[in-house]
This record gives structure tokens, C-alpha cells and sequence, in this order.
């Protein structure tokens, strides 16, 4: 299975980061919620902290443009498979230095890849 980072992960049921950490445990993904306030999603700890971790496939981003610079150093640390690029999160700079270090860049929604089969 495709262990997945949710970048921007938060506790309010309505934000699209709390759903797609939600879909994608209901789907059977390890996944790894990761934000900057403490809480729980599921049972699943929220990180707080930007540990390195190791054979991630996918970090799913729900941080606006402005904020992602500085999660790059941990984006890049971290060497996933694939980024996605939800809407609203589509940043130039980032798919540029992602893509020089041969991680595939997808801009697309989390929660409809799931909904079709895609992820």
C-alpha cells in the first residue's frame, strides 16, 4: 500500500485535509497526518514535528503556496514517490525542485483519485 503524508492535516471535519487523511484510511492507506496543531484524526496522531520518514510513496499537500516554502527542505528530505497538488495548493517553485530530484508531481484532488480508483 501507498504510505501517504497528508501535509496541512487538521481536526476540523470539515477541511479537505481531514477528509482525505479519513478516505484514505477508510481505503487501507497508512497514512500519516501531519500539521502544526495537536489532535487526533481517527485515532491517528497528528505530527507536529517534521520527523525524516522513510519509504513514503505520496505526501498529499493542503498548505496554501505561501506556507510551503518552509516544508521544502522536509518535502525534499522526505523523497516521495509522488507529490499531489490539491487545488489551491498548485505551486510552480515547489513541482520545479520536486521534479529535479525525480519525484512525479501531480496536480490533481486527493478525494476524487481516491472516489474513481486512481490514487
Amino acid at each position: 500500500m501507498k504510505k501517504t503524508i497528508v501535509l496541512g492535516a487538521s481536526t476540523n471535519t470539515s477541511r479537505y485535509s481531514y477528509k482525505a487523511v479519513s478516505n484514505l484510511l477508510d481505503n487501507g492507506y497508512e497514512t500519516i497526518p501531519v500539521g502544526i496543531k495537536k489532535g487526533e484524526i481517527r485515532g491517528v496522531k497528528i505530527i507536529n514535528n517534521l520527523p525524516v520518514l522513510d519509504d513514503i510513496d505520496t505526501i498529499t499537500m493542503y498548505i496554501n503556496p505561501q506556507r510551503q516554502k518552509e516544508y521544502y527542505d522536509f518535502i525534499l528530505k522526505t523523497n516521495p514517490k509522488r507529490i499531489i497538488l490539491n487545488p489551491g495548493t498548485e505551486n510552480d517553485e515547489l513541482a520545479k525542485l520536486a521534479r529535479s530530484q525525480n519525484i512525479e508531481v501531480v496536480e490533481n484532488c486527493t478525494l476524487v483519485l481516491l472516489s474513481i480508483g486512481a490514487y
